[in-house]
């Protein structure tokens, strides 16, 4: 494992062999490994011969953990994702994310739009999913056990409850993460050439059609799957990478 510099503290990643390697930006409560590479898209990346750098964002994974709100947005882990690109003197990057890693990648093509060739995002629509359930509610039962009834539906839920039981998670920085991330609106545009995938059974996506042409993005939909499904399956990968695979030049 690595590790980049930024005035937040260290961001941690790995960088997988193979030629013009692939940004891979996880969501909220996981890190990159649990998220890539358990997922099989490391491999894949690697069976099309592309390189793969994984870092955990802020708060999560091996990476430093502020417990400050004013340290999460998506322009600031938009900025480690950049402290990541020069550790590894890589100028321009395909990019693919999911869930919350959509909007700090996405934050990442409008801080810094020719770092970034094409983009891939998965797993979002129009609505920020703590703003959507309550902040506080959110707080709550990561903080203190609580599962108020607003979130019963959520589709937070279950990962929510996961939390409470997975040890070495500092459940502090990611309460912070809510509220620092929730305070700011969701960077939905892009200039560069852009996917959007999303399953039929997500409800986090909700808006999916809106969002697609906010981004003058390509829309996949894929049948019969879920937040967590979605990232597993093998149809997103046999859009993702053709996709990223267009012309152009890294």
């Amino acid at each position: 494992m690595s590790f980049a510099e930024t005035p937040a503290g260290l961001i941690a990643y790995e960088r997988h062999p193979g030629v013009h390697p692939v940004l891979l930006v996880h969501g909220f409560a996981t890190n990159g490994a649990l998220t890539w590479e358990s997922t099989g898209w490391v491999r894949a990346l690697a069976e099309a011969g592309r390189g793969a750098i994984v870092p955990d964002l802020r708060g999560h994974g091996a990476s430093s953990a502020p417990h400050d709100p004013s340290a999460y947005s998506p322009e600031l882990l938009a900025g480690d994702l950049l402290a990541v690109l020069d550790a590894e003197g890589l100028d321009r990057v395909d990019v693919i994310g999911y869930s919350m890693g959509s909007w700090v990648a996405l934050a990442l093509v409008g801080l810094a739009p020719s770092r970034v060739r094409r983009l891939v995002v998965g797993g979002v629509g129009t609505v920020e999913q703590f703003a959507r359930w309550g902040v506080e509610a959110v707080r709550s039962s990561l903080l203190d056990g609580v599962d108020p009834v607003s979130l019963a539906e959520s589709p937070l839920a279950p990962l929510l409850a996961s939390l409470r039981q997975a040890p070495g998670v500092d459940r502090d920085a990611l309460a912070a993460c809510v509220s620092g991330m929730a305070e700011h609106p969701l960077p939905l545009a892009s200039t560069v050439p852009t996917m959007l995938v999303v399953g039929d059974a997500d409800p986090v996506t909700e808006g999916r059609d809106e969002a697609a042409a906010a981004l003058r993005a390509e829309l996949v939909v894929l049948p019969k799957r879920n937040h967590v499904t979605t990232l597993s399956a093998r149809g997103f990968k046999q859009a993702a990478l053709p996709f990223l695979e267009s012309a152009g030049s890294l």
